[in-house]
């Protein structure tokens, strides 16, 4: 498959045809990877969370029960059930990172705090949207999709969406106030 078929992809798939999986995870994979960087504001934890979406599909497609009509749309729904279940399990058991950058001794290591504080700020506020909220954010924002696209993978109208976001936006920013970005 050089050319990037939908429908030859879904066909290969339910046959666990090796070629067609791996034409649908290099079509996709980056894709459901920019979601969920998106949503939880970790390199090597959204690729974890991604590769876990593929085992799914996987999964799914061995059981015969994989997508039918959507890759993509599957991939993204699975991708937000897979956020959802690893921030619930976050919500039970937080845990705090270390970073493993150590300043040197030339960067403004207040400068770094402040940015710090900031991304936590934001973090701490997406994190206190809804479910709904985050996943029109991250499409709209994280993924780039447009109004309709956001819309029709929603199964809602325009409005609705532009509602959501901007009830989304506006809790966001009287949660964090007013942050300035340098």
């Amino acid at each position: 498959m050089s050319v990037y078929d939908e429908q030859n992809a879904l066909n290969g798939l339910q046959r666990l045809d090796s070629r067609a999986i791996g034409a649908i995870y290099d079509q996709y994979f980056s894709e459901v990877y920019r979601y969920i960087r998106y949503r939880v504001g970790d390199d090597a934890l959204a690729e974890d969370l991604a590769s876990d979406v593929f085992m799914r599909l996987l999964e799914s497609a061995q059981k015969q029960q994989g997508p039918q009509s959507s890759l993509k749309g599957w991939l993204i729904a699975t991708a937000s059930n897979v956020v959802n279940d690893h921030l619930r399990k976050q919500y039970r058991r937080p845990i705090e990172t270390l970073s493993e950058a150590m300043p040197d001794e030339a960067s403004n290591v207040h400068a770094e705090i402040d940015q710090r504080e900031q991304s936590r700020a934001v973090q701490s506020a997406y994190a206190s949207l809804t479910a709904e909220q985050q996943h029109v954010l991250a499409l709209r924002f994280g993924q780039g999709y447009s109004l309709e696209e956001t819309a029709a993978h929603l199964k809602k109208n325009v409005n609705a969406v532009k509602a959501l976001q901007f009830r989304a936006l506006a809790a966001l920013q009287r949660q964090i106030g007013e942050v300035s970005y340098e």
